[in-house]
């Protein structure tokens, strides 16, 4: 399992503001969706993956911003297809 610092995540990231807030939001998305993650998954805990990801440059704001949305969309349409016919159909 690699080390992962703040210093080599701070490279990819504006402040650590930015990062706690990237790394956060996306391990709550490796945590609750079904995206995969884009390293090895070496029993690591979500925000770990989501540093490691971080670290090597494959997740940026714009990046997980762009999946939040996808994800909020996938919801929409789950939910939409669970409403009964009567309700749809006003």
């Amino acid at each position: 399992m690699a080390r992962i610092t703040v210093e080599g995540c701070l490279d990819k990231v504006a402040s650590r503001f930015e990062l706690i807030l990237l790394a956060s939001g996306r391990a709550r998305q490796l945590s609750t969706t079904s995206r995969e993650p884009m390293v090895e998954w070496e029993d690591d805990k979500p925000t770990i993956v989501a540093l490691r990801e971080i670290e090597e440059g494959l997740i940026t704001k714009e990046i997980l911003d762009q999946t939040l949305e996808e994800d909020v969309l996938l919801d929409e349409f789950a939910i939409d297809r669970q409403k009964p016919e009567d309700e749809t159909s006003n």
